[in-house]
Order: structure tokens, then sequence, then C-alpha cells
């Protein structure tokens, strides 16, 4: 068969499996796919870096989906071309249990590389993996051997483009020059409410000119002009690329295409038969693959495997000629932490003056920053309140990206996709800091971390109203809340320096989801770990800080964070009273959940049922430790601007006021 017909037979393939599977599930968009089909054959058959046999081999190009809703675009590619992903579960598209669900979903779907759908994600996802491999290349590619290199691609639509991640992920892209970049842009103009005439007519392409991409024009339905423009992208080297795909959204369909009714439905049964003729296709065939498209696609899976094994040996080259180096690259890889990484960790000695967590963590960063070479992160222009930087490590910056200190300047969801990104990527650990009042900013991606279980660290500081002046535009009191309601997300709020050195290795080991930092601005008790409990019963969730000399407790006292030490005063005033109390440190409910219920009832037993908590936030979710006589002591409302001592007790949140409480409970 000459090329042109099999190019396109192959493009009509993917679109009629598409447009199949979207009608067999009564579900989906099939007009992305049919729009950009052509674009994506000629990107993954002759640009595409892949071994579709192990699709974590680690030098393979990228792909990112971040038109996530046109899903079977991106199934129906990867089935082609040799993945571990059957005909079958194209047929059960957006079923029960199936691995082709409505939006990819990483770690599920066989070469999904990241979980997208919520518009924008991918997109600045991308960015963060272009920046993993930046980074790993300029320190690895320091002989002869090119052991990191290659690109990231993305198709991205309309949507992605409107969102405001999409303006902060771009800026950060073209401010870094992240030349090996490539976005494939669906420029169909068309969105579910209709023409992007009713509201987005900006000039796309003179938007991402001033964000110093690299922006090509080119017909989205003609194949020589879509593989110019790409090799045009991959010879610039010092910005990232923009390629406008002029393309028809449901292409082929006599009565859809070019029309908001192709986006979000399923043609029709009549209107699919109807295209199939249109495109000279058997119009009764469902799920059909021609066999000689079939063998052209498959070929993928043999170039994969000659790549992968070219790569291999050229690690194992650089192995023998630079040991130390690959040791060091192996490690990173691996994702594996010093095996002596306890006795690497600060230990703080009792101090009644204490030092900020945020102070705490920075430590806790000079002290491993030399021993975890994949540590790579920063702070969204809050370096010097967050204490985010890695000490003699270098800054990660446009052109020079050996550093591991990263700038993400104000773009909080920005950072917090990079990092996901990067996380993806491989070969990194990714932190990010912040305020935690602008985790609102973060929250998407915190999100898509949880659910697609990447490890990224967040590093929130001024972490309630104890930062004080600023007041309650910057005093968080909702968002521990928020984020503790966020599935699969591990949030510490540790009560002095040690718990804070615990809650770093915690989230330093954590390899199933985002682990988020809740450190304090102003100064905290150290407290006397001998005489009290051990900073490693951090991992325990919750523990007993302070206990009655007998063991056996009248009443409990419960916090987190800052608030710990206030009930420690509240708890040593009652004692003077004559009253039994335990003192309960609860850095995370999360990890608390997780453990046993003979440990639970140890820590709560449940015939001590007067309890009081205490937290400078929202009271929601407190009362599953209370029991049935307890109460919380929080803040349901907005702080205050003044010094952070007067808002406290201001808004009750004082040893006194614990005091109160326990003896009205008591009496």
């Amino acid at each position: 068969m000459p090329k042109k017909n099999l190019d396109t037979l192959s493009v009509n393939t993917i679109r009629f499996l598409s447009a199949d599977a979207v009608e067999t599930a009564n579900s989906g968009h099939p007009g992305m796919p049919m729009g950009m089909a052509d674009a994506a054959y000629v990107l993954w058959t002759k640009f595409l870096k892949h071994s579709p046999g192990n699709p974590k081999w680690f030098n393979r190009d990228r792909f990112v989906l971040s038109a996530g809703h046109g899903s079977m675009l991106l199934y129906s590619l990867l089935h082609l071309t040799g993945y571990d992903l059957s005909l079958k579960e194209i047929k059960n598209f957006r079923q029960l249990h199936s691995i082709t669900p409505g939006h990819p979903e990483f770690g599920l779907t066989p070469g999904v590389e990241t979980t997208t759908g919520p518009l924008g994600q991918g997109f600045a996802t991308g960015v963060g993996m272009a920046m993993a491999e930046a980074h790993l290349a300029a320190r690895f590619n320091k002989t002869n051997r090119s052991l990191i290199d290659h690109y990231t691609y993305a198709i991205v639509s309309d949507g992605d483009l409107m969102e405001g991640i999409s303006h902060e992920a771009a800026s950060l892209a073209g401010h870094l020059k992240l030349g090996k970049l490539i976005y494939l842009y669906d420029s169909n103009q068309i969105t579910i409410d209709g023409s992007t005439e009713i509201s987005f007519t900006e000039n796309v392409g003179k938007r991402f000119e001033a964000y110093n991409w690299h922006v090509i024009e080119a017909d989205g339905h003609d194949h020589e002009e879509i593989e110019s423009a790409i090799r045009k992208g991959q010879a610039e080297l010092d910005k990232p690329t923009l390629i406008v795909c002029k393309t028809t959204i449901g292409y082929g369909s006599p009565n859809k295409e070019g029309s908001s009714s192709s986006h979000g439905a399923p043609l029709g049964e009549e209107e699919l038969r109807l295209t199939k003729k249109n495109l000279d296709w058997d119009p009764d065939a469902m799920f059909h693959i021609p066999d000689e498209v079939k063998t052209h696609f498959r070929s993928t899976v043999g170039k994969g495997e000659v790549l992968e094994k070219s790569w291999n040996e050229e690690l194992e080259k650089f192995r023998q000629e630079s040991p130390e180096l690959a040791s060091e690259l192996d490690t990173m890889l691996s994702r594996s932490l010093p095996e002596n990484l306890e006795e690497l960790l600060p230990v703080f000695e009792p101090d009644e003056k204490g030092l900020a967590t945020r102070k705490a963590s920075q430590q806790v960063l000079d002290s491993i920053a030399a021993h975890i070479p994949s540590l790579f992160g920063g702070s969204a222009d809050l370096k010097a309140s967050n204490l985010t930087g890695l000490k003699d490590r270098g800054d990660f910056l446009p052109g020079s990206y050996e550093g591991q200190n990263v700038n993400y300047g104000v773009r909080e969801h920005g950072m917090g996709a990079a990092m996901n990104g990067i996380s993806l990527h491989g070969g990194l650990i990714p932190f990010g800091g912040t305020f935690l009042i602008f985790s609102d900013y973060c929250r998407p991606a915190i999100r898509i971390a949880a659910l697609s279980k990447i490890p990224a660290i967040y590093v929130f500081t001024h972490d309630s109203i104890g930062l004080g002046e600023d007041g309650p535009t910057h005093q968080p009191v909702e968002h521990l809340a928020a984020l503790r309601a966020i599935p699969n997300t591990l949030v510490l709020r540790p009560a002095d320096a040690n718990e804070t050195v615990w809650a770093w290795k915690t989230a330093l080991e954590n390899e199933e989801g985002p682990s988020l930092l809740a450190l304090t601005r102003q100064a905290l008790p150290t407290f006397d770990r001998p005489e009290n409990a051990p900073a490693s019963m951090v991992q325990k969730g919750a523990y007993i800080l302070k206990d009655a000399s007998d063991g056996k407790p009248e009443i409990i006292l419960m916090g987190s964070g800052s608030e710990v030490s206030i009930a420690m005063d509240a708890a040593n005033e009652l004692i003077s009273k004559g009253r039994k109390v335990r003192v309960v440190s609860v850095p995370s409910w999360e990890l608390f959940k997780k453990q046993p219920d003979d440990y639970k009832e140890k820590v709560f037993p449940p015939s001590v049922t007067k309890r009081v908590a205490v937290e400078a936030g929202v009271t929601l979710g407190w009362k599953q430790w209370l029991g049935k006589d307890g109460v919380v002591i929080g803040i349901d409302r907005f702080g205050e601007s003044a010094p952070y001592e007067e808002v406290y007790k201001h808004l009750g949140i004082t040893s006194e006021n614990i005091v109160k409480e326990a003896m009205k409970l008591l009496s």
C-alpha cells in the first residue's frame, strides 16, 4: 500500500477506535480525538522515543495529554503501538473496573504519564517534567555520554490555555528556556459552550511569544506541515515550542464537525455511520483495525527495544567510566534515602524559648542537603520566609540547570503542578514552599498528587493566626481542615523542633502521595524528650506526650502544632489543682487513623470521656477524637490583625481557656 494511503488508513483507525469507544460507552468526547488524530499520528510514529514493552524506560520521551477529555486518542495510540492495553479495554471505555477511565489516570493505564482532565494540570505538569530532564541532563551528561536526553511533548487545548495555571506554567517555562518542551495546541476554537468567539479571542501565539516561547503555526491535518513544525521545535534549543495546530473538531462528521455537538457527547449511531462512509470506512465495522495498520503501528515495539538496549549499553559504559557519578544516578533513580538518615538529622535540646518550626525545618534541610542528591525544590517567592533553601546546592537558572534550588516566583499553582511533573519524571524528590493560606492556590495540584500517589512535599509555613499582624487575609483558619479532607494526603503539623525533624523524615519516606508540613512563624518551646515521649512518635500520628503519674488520666488534652505547648501549660495548671491529666500531640490525623485499634485505645481510652482538643483553626473534624463528652477549642471565624499573642488571647486559644473548659467537664 502506498505510504500516503497507509497514513490515511492509520489516522482513520485512530479516529474510529476513539469514536466507536465513545459510542459504545454512550459517554465521552469524540471530537478532539477525531480532530487531533493527524497531529498525534505524526508525533507518535515519526518522533516519539518510547518503548511500549517497558513504559518506564527512563530515557523515553514524555507525552502528556493535557486535553484529558480526549482520552480515547491516547488509549487508541497506546493500544495500536503495542502497550499492554487490550482491545477489550478499549471496548470497556468508561466502564467500572476498566483501565480506560473517562480521563487518563497515572498508575492505572500503562503508558499514561500523568493524570489529566482538570484543564491546565497536564500543561503545567509537563513543565515540571522538562525541568527534571534539564536538571538531570546538566548533572549527568558531563562526559560524552548523553544519558538524559529526551523531550517532553503534550497536546493542549483551548480550555488548557484559558485556565490560569497555564499562564503561570508557560511564564515559568519561557523564563527557564526549556528548549526540550514541545506542545501541540489543538486550536479547534470550540468548547462545550460553543465557539471560542464567545469567550476566548486573544492572540494565543502573541501571548506565548511574550512568554519567550517559540511559536509555529501549522495545518493540523497536513502531515508534512506538522512534521516540519516539530523539527523546527526540536531545533530551537533556548525556548519551549508551541505548535498552533489549526484543526477541525469532529473531523469527517458530515453534520457535527466544527461544532460543539461533537465535543462532549457521542456522535450518535447514524452520524457515526455517515462519518465512516464520508471517510471511506466500513460503516458497519466497529473497533476495526486493518492488518496493515496493526503491522505499521506495532513496529514501534521493536524500535523501542532497540532504543532501550542502546541506552542500557551507554549506561553500562557510563558506570565503568564514571563509577561515582553512576552510583549517584542509581541512587536518585531508585529514590533511595541514606541508610543513616536518622543519624544525619538534627536533635534539639529542651528549650523553653525554643524556635519556630519553620526554622527547625531549615536546619533539617541544611543537615540533609548534601546527603540526598535528589532533593530539588524551593519556594513561590518566599524562600526567606519559608526557609526552603538548600545550602550550597546552587540555583536552577535559565540555561544553567545544575542547581537544586528552584525559584518558582509567585506561581503557587504552577509550582504544585510542576512538582508533580518533577516527581513523575523520576530521579528527583521535589519540595516547594509557600504560606499555608496559599495552599488554596496549590489545592488542585495537591489533589492530582493524592489521586495519582505522587510523592511531592509541601512546606506550608505561617500556619495559623500566629503570623499576627498580616491579619485575616494571611491567617489560615479553614486550611488544615480542607487539606485533611483530601483522600490520600498526609498532613503533618509538628508541635516543636524535634517533631519537625520527624515530620520531615516521615515526608521523605512517604512514596504514596503528597506530604504537607504545616509550620509556624512564631517560636515554640522545645519539649524535654527524656521527660516526655520521643519525637519519633510523630510517625504514629498521635501519641501521649505527657501522662498522669499513674497512667490513668481523668481528662485528656489534645492538639496539634503550636497549640500543643499551650495544652501542656494548661495541663501543668490542672495538675497543680490535683487533676490527673494526659496530653496527646496529634501531628497527623492520617497516620493515626492507620494505627491498630489497640494503639488508638491506648492513646484515647474509651473510659476517659472527658477530653479537650485545641487547634488554632476551624473545629471541623476534631469531634471524631473527642468522644461523647469532649469539647474543642478552635476558631470558627476569621482572624485579626495584631501581634500574635494578642490575637491568640482575643480568640480564646489560651491555656486559661483550656483550663476553664476542662474544669467544666471535670465538675
